[in-house]
């Protein structure tokens, strides 16, 4: 029993790469509408640095979490087959897709029609790395994963961290950038959390096998829960509030922001990890 922070390579792993899946969709279409402003694209590529950055850091955790690099090669054995190797590959070709996109585009070699492609290419392989990150906990032995709320909690993520990620840097890039949209959909975002964690909540107390009951798993599971909800409301706060008085957000702000709000997923994750339990010999709920 705890909180899941025993599996915080995966924590991290997951966290981080589905915020620049995220961000890197946001930042991509900021970077669409410039369309004949090249100065600007090239101050947007710029700062995308931090996005490859910070999925080095996923990636990173991920290969302690195997143990060893060796290991992390040997995950790619059995593609198509099974969903960890799935998982493992997708995150690779978007981080390859998208890196080498970044790369080419900050030496300024891009052709721009074909870095108009690259790039669609590359938000499109975010998204099917998440979904793959979702399919590699769909296991039916595991009933406290094996439902939609794992899969509504992980694309979640992407909405709560990947904007505000995306807004920063395009404010430390200085875009003129209506984020409104972004906002609402964040705050949407944190509003459907919400209710995934009601029902969740609801739903874990009739999951029991004949050695455990889910809700034992994690006797702190409500007061983290709400702890990790006023984390997200006041980090997105940092964004909306000056949206709000009609001002552009601080880098400042967005920073604490980004910061308030990866720690709310990252409490949210590692009480997902916390949930873990097989069925025993039987499982009722």
């Amino acid at each position: 029993m705890g909180n899941g922070w025993h599996e915080w390579p995966l924590v991290l792993f997951t966290v981080l790469g589905q915020g620049v899946v995220g961000a890197t969709i946001v930042t991509g279409l900021g970077w669409y509408a410039l369309r004949d402003d090249a100065a600007t694209r090239q101050r947007v590529v710029r700062t995308m640095f931090f996005l490859w950055l910070v999925m080095g850091i996923a990636f990173l955790a991920s290969v302690i979490h195997l143990g060893s690099p060796l290991r992390a090669f040997n995950s790619l054995n059995r593609i198509s087959a099974s969903a960890l190797s799935n998982e493992i590959a997708s995150g690779s070709l978007f981080f390859a897709a998208g890196g080498l996109w970044w790369l080419v585009a900050f030496l300024g070699k891009m052709p721009a029609r074909m870095g108009q492609i690259w790039l669609g290419v590359s938000m499109v392989l975010g998204l099917l790395f998440v979904l793959a990150m979702t399919r590699v906990y769909q296991i039916d032995t595991v009933p406290t994963w094996h439902n939609g709320y794992t899969s509504s909690a992980f694309f979640l993520s992407v909405l709560l961290v990947g904007p505000l990620f995306a807004t920063l840097l395009l404010r430390i890039a200085d875009v003129p950038f209506n984020g409104k949209i972004f906002a609402t959909m964040s705050a949407l975002g944190l509003l459907a959390t919400v209710a995934v964690v009601m029902m969740q909540s609801s739903a874990i107390g009739d999951i029991q096998s004949s050695v455990q009951q889910a809700r034992d798993l994690v006797p702190d599971y409500a007061g983290l829960q709400v702890a990790r909800i006023l984390l997200l409301a006041a980090g997105l706060g940092c964004w909306i509030c000056p949206l709000i008085l009609r001002k552009q957000p601080q880098v400042a702000s967005l920073l604490v922001g980004l910061l308030l709000v990866t720690v709310g997923e990252l409490i949210g994750r590692g009480l997902f990890y916390g949930l873990h339990m097989t069925v025993g010999m039987a499982v009722a709920g």
